[in-house]
């Protein structure tokens, strides 16, 4: 499960798209960058592949309700 995620442009204009993101999955702190085209660029550890898909889906959606859908 994610839990306190967050996420700010990475532009002053926050009208571009590019997102740094931060969360927290079993006690353990995850960075990336969320790009336009949806790719995600992990800034800290990889996930392991286990979990790597699951976390980007998730992500996904999080990034859809937060930026998208508003």
């Amino acid at each position: 499960m994610i839990s306190h995620f967050q996420f700010q442009s990475l532009y002053e204009n926050k009208e571009l798209p590019g997102w740094k993101f931060s969360f927290f999955h079993y006690g353990k702190k995850y960075l990336g960058i969320y790009h336009r085209d949806g790719k995600i660029e992990w800034l800290s550890t990889i996930p392991d592949q286990n979990h790597e898909e699951k976390l980007k889906s998730h992500i996904h959606e999080l990034m859809l309700y937060h930026v998208y859908d508003r």
